[in-house]
């Protein structure tokens, strides 16, 4: 399981990379839980991030626009991240799903970026799409992969909404359709080992690595990206 960190700028990351994280991902907590960070910012934090080190970065908590999304997408894309994720906000069927995610992966079909469809654990609280139907949609989109984090960040993470065996029939659906799997939403420490046994292939996190476990007023610290990579190591 690697572990991706998700810093807010360039001195955060470089904190990450210090930590021994797997994938750097650049978002902005200000704009919600995968709220979608400025485009120099993005561009700073890649400059420090070494070659070998995957990076990633969100693209927003999504509503149905697709064309919007996929303008967005294409310029993400082209800054050279890794990995896309749009968070499949105020996409209340699979019918808008499908047609967001085609829209994704076609702005971005001339870049290496990946592509990751986030669906939310509290989805029913925002009026969205379940995440596990993401699974057939990105598989009929052609994206990459799929992912669940949490929309309210409230001190309820993860854990308190779906159960390890939901968590890891998600992760074997999606692999059973050679898609990647992340999992995240406001992930303790102690959570990791459990999330571990679920077989996904990326956990993500910020608070827990964050001064005072604090996503937005605390930093990110390498001596707790460190503590985060010895629980997620085999």
């Amino acid at each position: 399981m690697r572990l991706l960190v998700s810093p807010v700028d360039a001195a955060e990351a470089q904190e990450a990379v210090r930590g021994g994280a797997d994938i750097i991902d650049v978002k902005n907590p200000a704009e919600g839980s995968l709220g979608a960070s400025f485009p120099w910012v993005i561009r700073e934090v890649l400059e420090v991030v070494p070659s070998r080190i995957e990076t990633s970065a969100t693209l927003g908590d999504l509503s149905f626009k697709p064309g919007t999304a996929s303008l967005a997408a294409y310029g993400l894309a082209s800054l050279g991240v890794d990995y896309l994720k749009a968070g499949f906000y105020k996409i209340k069927s699979e019918e808008q799903a499908l047609a967001m995610a085609e829209s994704l992966v076609r702005a971005t079909e001339d870049f290496d970026a990946k592509v990751i469809l986030a669906g939310y654990a509290d989805h029913s609280l925002i009026g969205a799409i379940s995440p596990f139907s993401l699974i057939d949609v990105a598989l009929r989109a052609g994206a990459d992969g799929v992912m669940i984090d949490t929309a309210v960040k409230n001190g309820n993470g993860l854990l308190a909404y779906l159960s390890m065996e939901e968590l890891a029939h998600f992760v074997e659906q999606a692999h059973s359709h050679g898609l990647i799997c992340a999992l995240a939403g406001s992930l303790a420490a102690e959570d990791l080992r459990k999330i571990k046994e679920t077989g996904t292939d990326i956990v993500g996190v910020r608070g827990a690595a964050c001064t005072a476990g604090d996503r937005n007023r605390g930093r990110i610290v390498a001596d707790r990206v460190k503590h985060l990579k010895r629980l997620v190591e085999p």
